[in-house]
């Protein structure tokens, strides 16, 4: 397995297709390991919408204490080295694509696509399964919409894992791209070769507007554009590495069906009021939450995990050393499971 395959797991703000598997190898030698790769025991589609069928599946201990894993993106979807984090005699893990998503259909809809809708599908999901509390496991954009889901939910929460803190502010969206320019000036120069002379800096927006308006441009340089973001997500990655993604036709079809997704969320602001979820905080006060952040996290900066601390009581904040924004990165990863295997303890 290579580096590039162990570590794409882009679970941000921009979007990166997500193709791995659990496996036992560990160049690290580390103590603590991922569960053995596990299948479901209970895949289903589950209609949400006069539009839209949600896929889900079951993993685990079907008696088990539920826990749903919300992924990242907005825009990418669930895979099987996300179940690897629980202990599979202790846990009923629960997954599924959100709207749009990986196997979800119709993929890459917009229509009736919007954050609350996501949070009703949430709903929908543990009713359909009639299940009590959970917990929520979810990073990146997961972290964004697991925190609106347990503040319109709070009596439906029993913890809550958190990695890559993202609000989903405006102020995030606008110092995102100008932090890149000081660590990828070359590359951060390409694509501003890319975009319309009309616009004076990069953001989301601008990328958006090419892949818009010229996507036979957008699809061209994909490796220049995606390869920005995905350098400043995971650290000691190399241009032949990424170089071996790109040259897929596969992997392509899949990025441009997640910035489908993901762009329409950029365009609307995600669908939050700007600093909702900071205001809302008070609703979830007393709930157990775990947040883990990259030092070197660049689309989600330590910051983001600070604050969110500072603003929970008896929250626990663990900053991972040598990390950048993946899941998958190693000292990120062993803390994910020191998590849940402490919730396992606490909550038998």
């Amino acid at each position: 397995m290579t580096k590039l395959i162990k570590f794409k797991i882009f679970i941000g703000t921009i979007i990166i297709v997500a193709f791995q598997s659990c496996s036992n190898e560990n160049k690290f030698n580390k103590e603590i390991e991922l569960w053995p790769k596990i299948e479901p025991f209970q895949t289903g589609y589950l209609k949400v919408s006069d539009i839209h069928e949600i896929y889900y599946e079951l993993c685990g201990n079907p008696e088990g204490i539920p826990v749903f894993v919300i992924h990242g993106g907005p825009g990418l979807g669930c895979n099987s080295y996300m179940r690897c984090f629980f202990n599979p005699n202790k846990y009923l893990i629960v997954l599924h694509d959100q709207r749009g998503c990986g196997r979800s259909i119709p993929n890459k809809e917009i229509n009736d696509n919007n954050t609350n809708a996501l949070i009703g599908d949430i709903e929908q999901l543990r009713l359909h399964l009639k299940l009590d509390k959970i917990i929520l496991f979810g990073g990146s954009w997961g972290s964004t919409l697991s925190l609106a889901y347990a503040e319109k939910y709070p009596e439906n929460i029993k913890a809550m894992v958190l990695r890559g803190i993202y609000f989903a502010t405006i102020d995030e969206e606008k110092s995102y791209y100008p932090r890149l320019k000081n660590y990828f000036p070359e590359l951060y120069e390409s694509c501003m070769e890319l975009i319309p002379d009309s616009i004076s800096e990069l953001n989301s927006i601008a990328f958006y507007k090419l892949y818009l308006s010229n996507h036979d441009v957008w699809e061209k340089n994909l490796k220049i554009i995606d390869g920005l973001d995905y350098k400043s997500a995971v650290l000691y990655i190399s241009d032949e590495e990424l170089d071996e993604y790109y040259n897929l036709e596969s992997n392509i079809s899949e990025l441009n069906k997640s910035y489908a997704i993901f762009y329409h969320y950029v365009a609307n602001s995600c669908f939050l009021e700007d600093g909702q979820l900071l205001n809302n905080l008070s609703k979830i006060h007393g709930i157990p939450v775990t947040i883990i952040n990259g030092r070197f996290d660049m689309k989600c900066p330590p910051l983001n995990a600070y604050i969110l601390h500072k603003n929970l009581p008896g929250s626990k904040l663990i900053i991972t050393d040598q990390a950048g924004h993946t899941m998958t990165e190693e000292t990120t990863e062993i803390e994910l499971i020191k998590a849940m295997k402490e919730l396992e303890t606490k909550l038998n």
